[in-house]
């Protein structure tokens, strides 16, 4: 069960910190962008690791106010969730 959780977690911050990285990379191309409720839902599911890493990276959402102090409190969040859980 933790194995299964912690391939989980890899998987899902490697496809956020993509995700943000696509997005930027349509930013500045002009082109069709990811939504930013979709952003946010792959920080909730357990990427926020990867979305934290995602706007140090790409430079992406880093003005945004609900990505800037949200995404960290969702990452307490969860640290929070799983340490209650273990």
């Amino acid at each position: 069960m933790a194995n299964a959780l912690l391939y989980y977690l890899i998987v899902i911050n490697v496809v956020t910190f993509l995700v943000y990285g696509i997005d930027k990379w349509k930013a500045k191309q002009g082109s069709w962008r990811i939504s930013e409720a979709t952003l946010l839902i792959l920080a909730v599911i357990g990427g926020s690791i990867g979305a934290l890493l995602g706007m140090k990276v790409w430079r992406h959402k880093t003005m945004h106010k609900k990505f800037k102090y949200g995404l960290p409190l969702i990452l307490l969040g969860q640290i929070a969730l799983l340490s209650l859980t273990s």
